[in-house]
């Protein structure tokens, strides 16, 4: 076990300080790995900061030179999920949609927005730990006022990225959002969110796309129109 906590590099490090960045960035990436699984086994409100750092293979003064609470850490996970997620996203824009429309923009039909969106959701994690993790952490956010502000602002800021990406895709492909298109983003999400939800209660064993590639690209079909 790793007994060593780490500290904020002081000043004069010189050479030391990106060995001693990247050495943190280790840690804080592992303390993250950890409260994953612990998260998912135990709960989040049964875990605690010891089970996270064990499991880790670092003390408990090794997890409060990174993380301030049990909470700080679980905002951290939320942070790399959504930066992960918005990542994926924009690499399957990248690589299934801007090659058919161009830099120019080009109306596609509904059978090529199907079969476009199909091959992005298969881009997308299918790691249903952390849906069980987030469901958990949002009862937590509904019972505990100090932490709801915080849970509320980051779905905002995920949505508000989320909503930039998805409108930018469907302007190049000649479509807009016939509602809200934040609001429409979030129809949307919910729709996966409950798909993930059903598929971890009854033990659905098909992939993340199997289970969504018709009712998200109809839904998205539906909310939205040629201009």
């Amino acid at each position: 076990m790793d007994s060593t906590a780490l500290r904020d590099t002081p000043p004069g490090a010189g050479e030391d300080a990106p060995a001693e960045s990247a050495r943190r960035q280790r840690t804080r990436a592992r303390l993250l790995d950890a409260a994953l699984d612990v998260f998912a086994e135990h709960g989040v409100r049964a875990a605690s900061v010891e089970m996270i750092a064990e499991a880790a293979g670092f003390t408990r003064g090794a997890f409060y030179s990174n993380f301030s609470s049990k909470e700080e850490l679980f905002f951290a996970l939320m942070e790399r999920e959504k930066a992960m997620r918005l990542e994926q996203l924009t690499t399957g824009v990248e690589q299934f949609l801007t090659p058919l429309v161009g830099s120019g923009g080009t109306d596609l039909d509904d059978r090529q927005v199907v079969a476009t969106i199909t091959r992005i959701l298969e881009l997308q994690s299918d790691d249903r730990r952390w849906w069980l993790v987030q469901a958990e952490f949002q009862l937590l956010a509904l019972r505990d006022h100090t932490i709801a502000a915080d849970y509320l602002r980051y779905h905002d800021g995920f949505f508000s990225e989320l909503t930039e990406i998805v409108v930018a895709a469907l302007a190049s492909a000649r479509r807009r959002f016939t509602i809200d298109p934040e609001e429409a983003v979030r129809v949307i999400a919910q729709l996966c969110a409950e798909g993930e939800a059903r598929a971890v209660l009854g033990d659905d064993a098909r992939s993340f796309p199997e289970r969504l590639s018709e009712s998200v690209p109809a839904v998205l079909l539906a909310l939205t129109e040629r201009v």
